[in-house]
């Protein structure tokens, strides 16, 4: 697998929303990733193709525990209280897989920079240097201070804020987002009605 350096946001997406299948933020309280079949479905959605995972194998319990515990690991650094704690913490996911920068032509022709993945790496370490590149990416073009936790109430979502504008307060904005502006609906109906 070459991961792009330049396209960090891929990584630090994935950071976030791998952090965010956890039973602790989960409004089930379940896991939304307990199986094989569940971390596929995830690994698709983000449209990542490993090469743990070449030639048609499927994802093993093993790989799931291995993901399950990276989670926790992409938490620790995305709430990091500095930046020298988040570029150490991503340094070391990076380098679970990930072998020395090379300089490459993209599909257009045009040089980039790429993360190789070792070879027989497992889907976790390459997992892991997906989000370490991105991680250490976000640190330098957007800053630590993009690295936040979910504003809606009770929710224990984090996610880094990749976007222009920088105004992301939500881990999930469809979900905690329209949470809290139905609740904040109901509570505005419920004053009206009450006068």
């Amino acid at each position: 697998m070459r991961i792009s350096i330049t396209d960090y946001a891929v990584g630090a997406a994935l950071a976030g929303d791998l952090v965010n299948t956890s039973p602790t933020v989960q409004t089930t309280a379940r896991d939304a990733l307990p199986t094989p079949e569940a971390l596929t479905r995830f690994l698709t959605g983000h449209g990542l193709r490993l090469d743990a995972l070449a030639d048609g194998r499927s994802p093993t319990g093993d790989d799931v525990r291995e993901v399950h515990l990276l989670r926790r690991e992409a938490r620790g650094v995305v709430e990091t209280e500095t930046e020298e704690q988040a570029v150490a913490g991503a340094a070391v996911l990076a380098g679970r897989a990930g072998l020395s920068p090379v300089l490459d032509r993209d599909p257009g022709g045009r040089w980039q920079w790429y993360v190789p993945t070792a070879p027989g790496a497992s889907a976790a370490r390459e997992l892991a240097a997906v989000i370490g590149v991105g991680l250490l990416g976000a640190v330098r073009a957007l800053g630590h201070g993009r690295f936040r936790a979910c504003a809606a109430p009770g929710c224990r979502g984090v996610f880094v804020d990749t976007s222009r504008g920088g105004r992301r307060i939500y881990c999930m904005p469809d979900l905690c987002g329209n949470r809290l502006n139905v609740a904040n609906h109901r509570a505005r109906h419920r004053l009206g009605s009450a006068q």
